[in-house]
């Protein structure tokens, strides 16, 4: 649940009295073009900036004081975020000793994103796709209720995107919360049951997908206008 969360750097407003909730059992697409302030409210969310005001709750709690925080939201923010000489498993064991997660836990992740064969490179050696994976087995090692992904389509062939929109329906369908923040628009239009649009660090519009798309209406053309300022957008937003 994100409530009034605001963020000045100096005289720089990168998110401003933003508002949103993600429930469980569904995806919801968070966009909006560059500099709108989306990565920035990803980190507020997982406690790696403080806020200037407002708040960001993951089942009632701040980040920061959740006991075995990968138990209850997994992330994936930044692929490169990894020692390049580690190999991927040895990286997601030392990740899940932080926490309390069973070696045994990380073979199970390697094989839901197809790294078990490379599991023993070094990360380094690895394609942005393979880091993309490698990410998202590192998200999913504590069996959470809540996943955020910033922009995990980068770095994917074709298959690979498909593959990546299929396990999202599938943690959706489990019954976690998926908040996932891309630029493809045509692709979240494909996955997303809720849309939030954001720019200049501001809230535009938060309602279901189905709420943006008509027979002769697209998200794309809901974005747009929403993000051009072009008032309200016809349907009900």
């Amino acid at each position: 649940t994100i409530h009034g969360l605001t963020k000045h750097y100096g005289d720089v407003v990168a998110v401003d009295n933003a508002s949103f909730t993600v429930s469980p059992g569904t995806i919801t697409g968070f966009l909006g073009p560059n500099g709108a302030g989306k990565s920035t409210t990803l980190r507020l969310i997982l406690g790696l900036e403080q806020p200037t005001s407002g708040e960001a709750l993951i089942d009632g709690q701040p980040y920061r004081s959740l006991r075995r925080p990968l138990t209850t939201v997994g992330a994936l923010l930044d692929a490169g975020w990894v020692h390049p000489k580690r190999s991927g498993r040895n990286h997601l064991r030392w990740l899940a000793a932080t926490n309390g997660i069973s070696a045994a836990r990380v073979d199970e992740c390697l094989e839901i994103v197809g790294l078990t064969e490379a599991a023993g490179r070094r990360a380094g050696q690895y394609s942005l796709g393979m880091r993309q994976r490698l990410g998202l087995a590192g998200a999913l090692l504590g069996d959470p209720a809540y996943l955020i992904f910033d922009e995990p389509l980068n770095g994917l062939d074709p298959e690979g995107i498909r593959w990546m929109r299929t396990l999202m329906r599938r943690f959706a369908d489990e019954g976690r919360g998926v908040l996932v923040s891309s630029h493809m628009l045509g692709e979240v239009a494909q996955t997303v049951d809720d849309v939030v649009i954001i720019a200049r660090g501001r809230t535009l519009a938060n309602a279901p997908v189905s709420d943006y798309q008509t027979s002769d209406t697209t998200l794309e053309d809901a974005f747009l206008a929403r993000v051009a300022g072009e008032g309200e957008f016809r349907g009900r937003l």
